[in-house]
């Protein structure tokens, strides 16, 4: 009797690589996902914790014409160097991919994207 291989095939079983299988497919991502959707992200979560800088770039534009490429130099910078720290930062790119997978995962549940299922439904009078 030979229990050490029945308990290495048991840990070895196809039940077992498949459960990894799935998790790991959970957390795959295609290169469009990396370099296109979780930056889009990225971006729009950037700009919403910049909303000063951006209000206040996107007023000296108004107020400036023409001439807002030299007059608004200090809010550019200021925006840029904003949204700059947020898309260097790990921690903010780990929090954007984790929304963006939750995002996928219901996508893949429902066949729903996001957008259409945050819109409100008509209601019926």
């Amino acid at each position: 009797m030979v229990q050490s291989n029945n308990t290495m095939l048991i840990g070895n079983s196809d039940e077992s690589r498949h459960g990894n299988k799935i998790g790991m497919e959970k957390q795959h991502l295609r290169h469009v996902e990396k370099d296109v959707l979780i930056p889009k992200i990225m971006r729009e979560k950037a700009r919403e914790r910049c909303s000063e800088q951006v209000e206040d770039f996107t007023k000296c534009c108004k107020d400036s014409g023409i001439l807002m490429v030299v007059k608004c130099r200090k809010e550019n910078s200021a925006l840029k160097e904003c949204l700059t720290a947020y898309y260097n930062d790990p921690t903010f790119y780990e929090e954007c991919k984790i929304e963006y997978l939750k995002e996928r995962e219901e996508f893949r549940k429902t066949g729903i994207p996001t957008k259409k299922r945050l819109q409100k439904l008509p209601t019926s009078m």
